[in-house]
């Protein structure tokens, strides 16, 4: 029997590898160096394989350490959830509610709503991530997250439950100084070709990716959020479409200007959407909050 084999082992193991050395994981885990040194000689010992190669500065795990790691989160990702159900059973409460927004949709209402959330007493952890297009469903899909602000476009397959927030604005934008500024009439592929595009990739994993409003030129700038996307438009590096919610004041200034091309803008549909089989007194507490904000107001333009 592999007596070796504990969750504060598989704990240790995850830690190093996410933090890169021996040193930072007993940090992370509040412990000395040489306590997870021990615990990871133990482990080795008792499968008989090395787990890191300890010839380079960074600890670097050996193929059986990458086996052990892969097949050792899922342990602790299942240990996780039985505790919180457990718990959730126990009081109705969980312990830990995971909360996605897509890239488009301002953190400030999110920041909010846990503010309010705290108000009530209840000891709850968030985790509070973005995702971007096709994201949101993938997160819900694959179990990253517990609920989605602004999940956009089609509803996939599956056991989602949806409520709708606003449809978005996007349109065709590029900087004052552009050279395609003082275009006139309606920029075809021909027109668009020379210049960047500025994207933001697919946060999906699992799920197909989306490419809803990609412009396609001889160049792909991809960068990782909507602010990233704007800033880059602003300083003319590109060109592509631009939620108009959150450019107004850029547009009012002259800063950027909207133009006509032969891709429409498009007007998605956002949701705030959860998994089906989901249950807890804080998931609903945060649906019924989201459902009662002016997403319309947040989001007009």
């Amino acid at each position: 029997m592999l007596h070796a084999i504990t969750l504060e082992a598989l704990k240790a193991l995850d830690a190093i590898d996410r933090k890169g050395s021996f040193a930072a994981a007993a940090e992370s885990l509040h412990k000395v160096p040489s306590a997870l040194t021990y615990t990871i000689k133990k482990l080795e010992d008792e499968l008989g394989s090395p787990l890191f190669d300890r010839s380079q500065h960074r600890a670097q795990l050996t193929p059986a350490g990458q086996l052990m790691l892969e097949r050792g989160r899922d342990i602790l990702k299942a240990t996780y959830h039985m505790v919180e159900s457990v718990h959730q059973l126990e009081t109705g409460w969980e312990t830990h509610l995971r909360i996605a927004r897509d890239t488009i949709i301002p953190s400030a209402p999110i920041f909010e709503a846990v503010a309010a959330f705290n108000q009530l007493g209840h000891q709850i952890d968030f985790s509070l991530t973005v995702e971007s297009l096709g994201g949101g469903w993938d997160a819900l899909h694959s179990q990253r997250t517990d609920i989605v602000i602004g999940a956009l476009g089609e509803i996939p397959r599956g056991m989602y439950r949806t409520r709708l927030m606003a449809n978005n604005n996007f349109i065709f934008t590029v900087a004052r100084h552009h050279p395609l500024a003082d275009f006139e009439g309606v920029l075809n592929p021909d027109d668009l070709d020379p210049y960047p595009a500025i994207v933001i990739p697919d946060s999906s994993q699992l799920l197909p990716s989306r490419d809803a409003g990609l412009v396609n030129t001889r160049q792909i700038i991809r960068v990782d959020t909507i602010e990233n996307k704007i800033a880059a438009q602003l300083m003319g590096l590109g060109i592509g479409f631009l939620p108009r919610h959150l450019i107004q004041e850029h547009l009012e200034s002259g800063a950027l200007v909207e133009k006509t091309c032969y891709l429409p803008g498009s007007g998605a549909a956002m949701y705030i959407a959860w998994r089906g089989d989901q249950e807890g007194k804080a998931l609903q507490w945060f649906i019924d909050y989201f459902s009662n904000v002016d997403w319309q107001g947040i989001l007009k333009g």
